[in-house]
């Protein structure tokens, strides 16, 4: 039923929320794990009914260009910058995110990026055009210490590379500390508002694809989303085992009261 961004940290929520909601609800889901770019354009052949994503400039081009409806906020978690600790660029406590970029650009630091137009890769390239350095996926002109990992790499699997090069690179926080027991790499920079991570889910549009969409399973899986039951669990997941949440639920908030930048 649909497709979404979850290579930073595969497999849930869906392995444990799926089979709620399809004791609840008369539809079968077939999650389908991709970044949000691909997701996006999944969604623009007509083959998803929701996505999951968490990229929201992409996502509200997406809605605008009468790709998607219903956009709902879903949770939250946030992006850290983690590297070596010898730390070469110095960036360690820094509070400003892109004062931390061009601390490393400024040591010629590798770090490595996604590099697959997901959200993460999409916000990455965002935060380093605010500190004043152009890069894109597969250019040639990006410097030659910004070292992207490809498509299909994975968040977990980049961030294996980053440590073994002794790299910097960015994660949602989620993944790190899933990895924590194969890395070395630390947290250099958290807590600045505009390393956000934040998840909606978008229904396809129906009057895109008539006949293929099948809209009646979307909503149902959005409102199971933000159900209060859901929500809860989804507060829960990775309490009893990292003492605090993965993601928080954010059913009926929005994007400013999250101190959204």
């Amino acid at each position: 039923m649909d497709a979404h961004d979850s290579t930073n940290f595969p497999g849930w929520p869906w392995e444990g929320l799926i089979p709620l909601f399809q004791k609840q609800y008369p539809y079968q889901v077939k999650a389908v794990y991709v970044g949000t770019g691909a997701a996006l354009t999944q969604g623009q052949q007509g083959n998803a009914d929701l996505l999951l994503v968490h990229a929201p400039d992409s996502e509200v081009k997406f809605v605008a260009d009468g790709w998607g409806i219903n956009r709902t906020l879903i949770m939250h978690n946030d992006f850290i910058i983690v590297g070596p600790a010898a730390d070469p660029a110095g960036i360690n406590g820094q509070t400003s995110v892109v004062a931390a970029l061009k601390k490393i650009a400024d040591a010629k630091s590798t770090f490595y990026s996604r590099g697959d137009n997901s959200g993460t890769d999409q916000l990455d390239k965002k935060i380093w055009a605010a500190a004043g350095v152009t890069v894109k996926d597969g250019a040639t002109t990006n410097p030659s210490w910004y070292i992207e990992g490809g498509a299909g790499t994975g968040m977990g699997a980049l961030l294996l590379i980053a440590d073994q090069k002794n790299g910097y690179t960015m994660s949602d926080r989620a993944t790190y500390l899933a990895n924590t027991d194969k890395i070395t790499s630390k947290i250099m920079v958290q807590g600045d508002p505009l390393l956000l991570n934040i998840y909606h889910a978008i229904e396809v549009n129906p009057a895109k694809f008539p006949g293929v969409i099948n809209d009646a399973a979307a909503k149902a899986f959005i409102e199971f989303l933000v159900s209060p039951a859901t929500q809860a669990l989804i507060g829960k997941y990775g309490v009893d085992k990292y003492g605090a949440p993965l993601f928080y639920p954010d059913a009926g908030k929005t994007e400013a009261e999250l101190g959204s930048k």
